[in-house]
């Protein structure tokens, strides 16, 4: 029993957990270890060898039978009377239980301490150490100082539950574990101001703490107890016994978010990989330094300590299978309510759960609570590289389901007025309720990690264009980022088409870019010119708009103040970086403008010179075809004339000759148009 602790046992005195019989059938002096066997010492020799393990026990039939009834039964069913022996190779507590239970059988003074009471407590139910044999058996004794003493103590409830893992289901069936729990549950629920036992408050060094000294952590009535005092006790237990003790606090009504951070110390505590991806998950979940956790899990000599430290000779699969089953479990015990735990811890979560295959309906219970939270993430934690048999380095599919679930939880919360009320009423709005301003910064997290994963050539144009046109339009105001996204995207894939990057540039409003955007984005040759050319006309409306508005509002306030140049006012009316910009934007414009029109004059001017030398040739073309038939047509009527006057001289004496003539007259006409 512990010394440091004083706590009322109902008025009953249990000789400081000191177990002794009146009647002795056997005297003697105590047991002698030799080897790996137990030897009374009496001068009667032994006549009962009982084997618990490797370990052999040389004891007495007599006291042995007066009160187990289990040796009872088993000496009763051997037939062989000179031969007693008997293994016990199924006794719970092993060794070391049945030493002090046959001590309590010879009346030698048990020492009852929390370390052992659990194991005795199963053995004395396995022995049949019951009331029926003897008044004041075993059983009788084992239950009465868990009742009035373990579970009145803090600590002793700690140490008995950490002491059930390794005998179930003796420990379940006797509802060790149940009891032991819901005293841990009672004391961690209650009032702070009223707490008078000792507490850790810190790391663990040992196994099994040596709560005498840890007597400086003993509150004191100046002394005020933080709420997270119980994390660091509750963190040493076993993963399906802390999930009984989270449950049976759930019960007695504690705040969900202290609930979430003694998870999140849990999942440091065990969970290597919550805190070696970077931002230190021990500093959310308590305010306790936690620098030395990791050692603390390294030396545990049971229970888990192969998750965190990993023998050499355990194989990785094992691990992998530890690791995973407290995985599934923090998941299942996580409060249902929204920030009971931070974002930045389930995406950490989430990660190890991809890991690790854990079960998929687990898997989307998680994805669906960080999108209850998504505006909350940082771009570190959604880089969560592709675990599955993908292309890409990471996980984009994943950040688009997260995104997905964001928006429905959104749009639900938009259609339920009184759930809108609950979040207006209880969170703060501009960290934990949604609306415009948790969207805006979603659609920050949302660019700045498509401008981290375009990099990545593996990324394919309908993934990055699907992510980026997920949210609405009104969730961006400027759309910078997603300018520094398509760039990035564009660098990392040069050869994309034509057609491509302008599908590419549809997911950016060119009305929405900054002037430094835009500037670049005027210089930028992986640009499709019609981008360029849309960016530079959003930017002089935007000038021509601001100019107009600047002289609206200096007409209308010219009756309140005197009249001043509209140039002037609005040089000295803007920042000096914005006068630079401007006026760099300015010159970009008239240089285009410049050009624009000198390519438009060099092309009527050789629409001019076109149009000159079509004429020329149609002139020439003219001239030429008439004169050629003017002239044959004048030679064949000269002709004509001859041949009829010489006809008419000639008459019908010379036929011959007058067919000799004619026949020569075609040839002289063909010869002249020729």
């Amino acid at each position: 029993m512990w010394e440091s602790e004083t706590e009322s046992v109902g008025g009953r005195d249990y000789g400081n957990g000191i177990l002794s019989l009146s009647k002795q059938s056997v005297k003697t002096d105590g047991f002698q270890l030799k080897g790996n066997s137990w030897y009374v010492a009496t001068d009667i020799p032994s006549d009962l060898l009982v084997q618990v393990g490797e370990v052999y026990f040389h004891l007495h039939k007599y006291p042995l039978l007066s009160r187990s009834g289990k040796i009872n039964r088993i000496m009763y069913e051997l037939r062989d009377q000179e031969l007693c022996k008997m293994v016990l190779d199924d006794l719970p507590g092993g060794p070391e239980a049945f030493e002090l239970a046959a001590k309590f059988c010879y009346g030698i003074a048990v020492d009852l301490t929390a370390a052992n009471i659990s194991g005795l407590r199963c053995a004395a139910e396995f022995l049949e150490m019951t009331e029926d044999l003897e008044e004041g058996n075993l059983i009788f004794k084992t239950e009465a100082f868990l009742s009035y003493v373990v579970l009145s103590s803090w600590r002793d409830s700690i140490v008995v539950l950490k002491s059930c893992e390794k005998l179930s289901p003796w420990a379940e069936n006797l509802q060790i574990v149940r009891r032991c729990s819901e005293s841990i549950a009672w004391k961690a629920c209650a009032n702070p101001k009223g707490i008078r036992w000792a507490y850790t408050g810190k790391p663990l060094k040992v196994s099994s703490p040596n709560w005498n000294d840890m007597k400086d952590s003993s509150p004191s009535r100046n002394h005020q107890v933080p709420p997270d005092w119980w994390f660091e006790d509750a963190s040493i237990l076993r993963i399906d016994h802390y999930v009984r003790v989270i449950t049976a606090i759930k019960v007695k009504g504690m705040r969900f978010e202290l609930i979430g951070a003694a998870i999140m110390h849990y999942a440091a505590k065990w969970l290597p990989g919550m805190v070696n991806d970077g931002s230190g998950a021990a500093d959310e979940a308590s305010n306790s330094s936690n620098s030395n956790t990791s050692n603390s899990g390294a030396s545990w000599k049971g229970g888990l300590h192969l998750i965190v430290a990993g023998g050499k000779d355990e194989p990785s699969t094992v691990q992998a299978k530890d690791q995973r089953m407290i995985i599934e479990s923090l998941i299942s015990i996580i409060p249902p309510q929204k920030d009971s735990v931070s974002c930045s811890f389930l995406l950490r979560l989430l990660r190890m759960a991809n890991m690790l295959k854990v079960a998929p309906a687990l898997v989307t219970e998680l994805e669906k609570r960080v999108g209850m939270q998504f505006e909350q993430a940082t771009l570190a934690d959604l880089l969560i590289p592709s675990y599955n048999k993908s292309e890409t380095m990471y996980d984009v599919d994943l950040v688009q389901r997260l995104l997905e679930h964001f928006l429905v939880q959104e749009q639900t919360e938009i259609s339920s007025p009184s759930q809108q009320s609950f979040i207006e009423k209880n969170y703060d709005g501009t960290q934990r309720g949604t609306g415009p301003n948790a969207k805006m910064r979603v659609a920050r997290l949302v660019d700045s990690y498509l401008t981290e994963v375009s990099r990545d050539r593996s990324l394919s144009l309908t993934k990055f264009q699907v992510l980026a046109e997920a949210l609405p339009e009104s969730a961006r105001i400027c759309d910078d980022g997603l300018y520094r996204a398509i760039d990035s995207y564009l660098k990392a894939h040069p050869t994309l088409s034509e057609h491509e990057r302008k599908r590419l540039c549809r997911v950016m409003d060119c009305q929405k870019l900054s002037i430094d955007a835009c500037m670049h984005a005027a210089q930028n040759e992986r640009l499709p010119l019609r981008v360029v050319v849309q960016v530079l006309f959003s930017e002089q409306v935007k000038i021509s708009n601001a100019l107009a508005n600047n002289a609206l509002k200096e007409a209308g306030d010219s009756h309140y103040q005197p009249m001043v140049s509209n140039r002037k006012t609005l040089l000295e009316g803007t920042p000096q970086s914005f006068q630079e910009g401007w006026a760099a934007a300015k010159k970009d414009i008239n240089t285009v403008k410049f050009e624009l029109e000198t390519v438009k004059a060099k092309y009527l001017e050789l629409q001019n010179d076109m149009e000159n030398l079509q004429r020329q040739f149609d002139k020439m073309s003219k001239q030429k075809h008439t004169s050629a038939w003017s002239s044959g047509w004048k030679k064949l009527s000269k002709l004509t004339k001859t041949t009829t006057f010489e006809n008419q001289n000639i008459g019908p004496e010379h036929p011959t000759a007058a067919a000799e003539q004619t026949r020569k007259t075609p040839r002289r006409w063909r010869n002249s148009i020729s």
